[in-house]
């Protein structure tokens, strides 16, 4: 007997799933943000909440256009915080959206081709440490979950080790610091940080 025709039997990028963990978590610390908070400075060296929240945005677009297979670097206009949240909360979905829809095994990052499993992982890591960030500027405290960052490590190792400036260098941790402790000491965050 021979198998019928149909499409090829693809896994789901592992990816995607840690990509809707990070939205998810992301999407939490957004909901503690006021109008209050948009001065207030961030772990993000001379970033204002307002400039994180803008640059989350353009992340978003970015690693959207990803799902296409081309990722080209551009900003948004800023908005009033209402409508900047509620872009946000939109543009998460559809990013989540796009990558599960996927097809395409390589993006274009600035003419430099990557696997599209490492641009999913990189959105979640950028993704999670940033939602960590605004946690941190509202002071709502609200840690990564312990399983994402383990998940999350060898990606953001492989970012320190590159260290490009897209976020601070490496901080130092005791040696039984727990997965989230770790994986925003590889990024340049100390967890006692306070605006």
């Amino acid at each position: 007997m021979t198998a019928l025709p149909g499409p090829p039997n693809t896994a789901p990028d592992p990816g995607v799933e840690l990509l809707e963990r990070a939205l998810g978590y992301t999407r939490s610390t957004l909901a503690t943000v006021s109008p209050g908070h948009l001065c207030l400075p961030t772990p993000c060296d001379r970033w204002r909440l307002g400039d994180l929240l803008a640059h989350m945005e353009d992340s978003l677009d970015a690693f959207a256009e990803g799902a296409a297979g081309t990722i080209d670097l551009h900003s948004a206009a800023p908005s009033p915080l209402d409508e900047r949240l509620a872009a946000l909360r939109a543009k998460a979905c559809g990013l989540l959206g796009a990558w599960s829809a996927a097809t395409t095994p390589v993006v274009e990052v600035g003419g430099r081709p990557m696997p599209v499993g490492t641009i999913s992982r990189l959105a979640a890591v950028e993704i999670a440490v940033h939602g960590w960030d605004v946690s941190r500027t509202t002071g709502a405290g609200l840690a990564i979950p312990e399983e994402l960052a383990e998940a999350l490590l060898p990606t953001a190792l492989a970012l320190a080790l590159e260290h490009q400036g897209e976020f601070g260098p490496p901080v130092p941790v005791p040696a039984g610091a727990g997965p989230a402790r770790r994986l925003l000491a590889l990024l340049g965050r100390r967890t006692s940080y306070r605006p």
